[in-house]
């Protein structure tokens, strides 16, 4: 199943939606309204839906085949992050594809070695925006925002120290992100990265989740990026140097993770900071984030 959180163009609550394989969208509440289906979440929140598991999914299928009509047109939507305010940070990994620790090693002396274990750092919720919203340049903070597509990754199941062979177990289903990085920004607190990768709006998400039944290998997605159309990244998931499981171990050892937790597993190269010469979004440029099987962003870098 596709879900994604939405609101009417003329305004109103976040709502939730089921994408039909037609292209139309089941308003999930309002069906179920018609349908006097009672559902084990709340309708206007993904996290509720996430944490509902098994029993959520089968509301969906039944709510799915009583469902009549075509649903709403996605061009009549405002589409939304699928989870518009996660509950906690982001979690990001770091250098998690060969070629891109390698392209960046100039940008950072202080490590020239693959790590042993996966770099982690974190996105604020407040950096998440929509698939098709304007990515704010922030003039005065940043002349160097740059791409990263990633594959993202949703918790269902919660827990703490959980075991590799359980990992896959955890994931409720599959985004694209857009690590939207300031990279000087990036690089002038003590290299911790979090304010660079926090910006307000520099998290595109979406357009939808993914369930994980209908992706039969996460290790094996095309991921590319383009910028006014030209591409960027183009590399695939079985290039991850820690893969899913081992991620989701090792985050998760003394740190619980809970349902509707955000992982990004990591971006390939090709980034515009590693370029020769080094080339960085302006306003007006059109950013395309796509990852096979799962969606395409199209976000426009504006003024803020």
């Amino acid at each position: 199943m596709r879900l994604l959180s939405f609101k009417p163009k003329r305004g109103g609550a976040a709502r939730l939606g089921l994408l039909l394989a037609s292209g139309g969208v089941i308003d999930i509440g309002a069906a179920a309204a018609r349908a006097r289906q009672r559902l084990p979440f709340d309708a206007g929140d993904m996290i509720s839906l996430v944490a509902a598991g098994r029993s959520g999914l089968a509301a969906l299928r039944q709510l799915v085949k009583a469902f009549r009509g075509t649903g709403s047109a996605l061009s009549a939507l405002r589409v939304l992050a699928p989870i518009p305010r996660p509950r906690k940070n982001v979690f990001c990994v770091g250098w998690n594809y060969l070629e891109h620790f390698e392209e960046g090693a100039k940008a950072r002396p202080h490590v020239q070695e693959m790590p042993a274990h996966p770099a982690f750092f974190s996105k604020a919720p407040s950096a998440v925006t929509g698939p098709y919203d304007p990515v704010p340049l922030h003039a005065g903070v940043t002349a160097k925002l740059d791409w990263e597509v990633e594959l993202g990754m949703i918790i269902g199941r919660g827990g703490r120290n959980i075991a590799e062979a359980d990992a896959m177990k955890h994931v409720y289903g599959y985004t694209v992100i857009n690590d939207v990085s300031a990279r000087e920004v990036q690089r002038q607190h003590g290299q911790q990265w979090f304010k660079g990768k926090s910006l307000d709006g520099s998290c595109p998400m979406g357009p939808w989740i993914v369930t994980a039944d209908e992706v039969p290998d996460a290790h094996a997605l095309r991921v590319t990026c383009r910028v006014n159309g030209v591409t960027k990244q183009d590399a695939n998931t079985r290039q991850m140097y820690f893969r899913i499981p081992r991620i989701i171990a090792e985050l998760s050892a003394g740190l619980t993770l809970e349902p509707g937790d955000v992982i990004s597993t990591g971006t390939p190269a090709g980034v515009g900071h590693a370029r020769t010469p080094p080339e960085f979004m302006a306003p007006g440029d059109l950013l395309e984030t796509e990852v096979e099987g799962i969606g395409v962003m199209r976000n426009r870098i504006v003024k803020a």
